[in-house]
């Protein structure tokens, strides 16, 4: 019986991805080299510094561990300028709904994100409220597939992962959540996120209903 539901926050509750484009395209043309949007598919649902590591390769740069981290960090103000920016009219159709649904129907709430910027971006769009545990990248330190980010989440709703459905819109999250022993919803592509027991184009095709099939 599902008793929890945990989120991914890029691309199921929110689209930031493209601000996370960007500010890595600054970062590349800073290495000179160019960083397409095929490139950044790359990069969905990993780490910062993951992030950064595949972005130099992508690149051919090497570069010292010190030089890695004024990057990271630089790349990270750009991004927060977009965020800082952010209205609830950006969350992705559906969500503040669903969300809301769950709760009135008694399933518990969590949000499993890398970010390490989610705290601000869920205060911007005034949905803090509707999470009961908020892991982050700041709670974290192994990126997805690595299961960390979704065991922390159910220990802190106190529900065992055979309890716990997963939303997510990465391949390497759907692969976190398989290892963690939870269900898996994926959002996008049924190609790209074919080990999710089944898929939906976003949360606005969620209903409480659907969650029996997973049971």
């Amino acid at each position: 019986m599902i008793k929890a539901c945990i989120f991914d926050l890029d691309g199921v509750i929110v689209d930031t991805a493209k601000y996370h484009f960007i500010a890595w395209r600054e970062i590349a043309k800073e290495l000179r080299f160019e960083f397409t949007e095929q490139h950044n598919e790359r990069l969905k649902g990993v780490s910062r510094m993951t992030s950064l590591d595949i972005l130099l390769e992508i690149g051919g740069v090497q570069i010292s561990q010190q030089e890695k981290e004024l990057l990271a960090h630089r790349k990270n103000e750009h991004y927060r300028t977009f965020i800082l920016n952010m209205k609830p009219d950006e969350i992705l159709p559906g969500a503040k709904e669903f969300l809301y649904t769950l709760r009135k129907n008694g399933f518990a709430t969590a949000l499993g994100s890398a970010s390490k910027n989610a705290m601000t971006i869920l205060d911007r769009l005034e949905l803090t409220g509707l999470f009961d545990a908020i892991i982050d990248g700041n709670k974290t330190s192994k990126a997805k597939p690595d299961p960390e980010v979704f065991l922390k989440g159910a220990e802190a709703l106190n529900i065992d992962p055979k309890y716990c459905i997963v939303f997510e819109d990465a391949e390497a999250g759907v692969e976190a959540a398989i290892a963690a022993g939870m269900k898996c919803v994926g959002i996008g592509s049924p190609e790209i996120l074919s080990k999710a027991q089944f898929v939906v184009s976003g949360l606005d095709k969620m209903t409480i209903n659907m969650l029996s099939k997973l049971q």
